[in-house]
């Protein structure tokens, strides 16, 4: 003889089912308020907030950084700035400070003026500053106190040696025009030919067609 349950199996795949999903409730509200009772929800709330703190601080921090890096370009820009111009100024000082000393060595150079011409040709130099250049300066002054200006001419001439042979250069196809209100230093540059040998330097200071002073400077 056999024994049967009296429930169709339809109704104890059903019966099965809910009593699965009861189990799974179970566990599951077991599960979430063991962690309440555990604090973890908690903790984890706090320690989110606590990383939000830390980033907005970081954020922060970075945005200060960022305006020192700015503030610290600018300051370096505007100090090359100025280490620029301090430069330019010391070349400038230089190039000033080398004009004085040639002022001072002409002044130094000074000869007594023969005879008794007021207006004389104190200081004349030349110096050859390449193959085919020489540079020549002159002082011209006039001796008398409170002695009004003089208006003439200065003429500079190159004189030696070309190819065996004498040779002469004017400084300019004319001679220079010179207002000389006490004193005046003039200077200039002369292109000669490679071949040419030079020899004597000459200044003149003319008035019309009179020669009122003369000096030679010999090399």
């Amino acid at each position: 003889m056999a024994v049967r349950s009296a429930l169709p199996w339809p109704f104890r795949w059903l019966l099965g089912a809910v009593v699965l999903g009861f189990s799974g409730s179970l566990a599951m509200w077991a599960f979430e308020f063991g962690r309440d009772i555990a604090g973890l929800d908690r903790e984890s709330k706090q320690e989110l907030s606590r990383l939000r703190g830390e980033v907005q601080t970081l954020r922060a921090d970075l945005l200060v950084a960022q305006s020192v890096a700015n503030t610290s370009e600018s300051l370096l820009t505007t100090e090359r700035s100025a280490q620029e111009q301090l430069a330019m100024r010391i070349r400038q000082l230089e190039v000033d400070n080398e004009l004085l000393r040639s002022d001072l060595g002409f002044f130094e150079r000074l000869i007594p003026g023969s005879g008794g011409d007021a207006l004389s040709i104190r200081g004349l130099q030349a110096e050859q500053v390449s193959d085919t250049q020489w540079r020549w300066q002159a002082l011209m002054m006039q001796a008398t106190k409170n002695a009004p200006d003089f208006k003439g001419a200065l003429e500079i001439t190159f004189t030696g040696t070309l190819d065996g042979k004498p040779w002469s250069l004017a400084q300019a196809p004319a001679p220079q025009p010179v207002l000389i209100k006490g004193y005046l230093r003039m200077e200039g540059i002369v292109d000669v030919p490679t071949q040419a040998m030079v020899k004597n330097v000459t200044a003149r200071i003319l008035q019309g067609t009179s020669v009122r002073s003369v000096q030679t400077f010999q090399l």
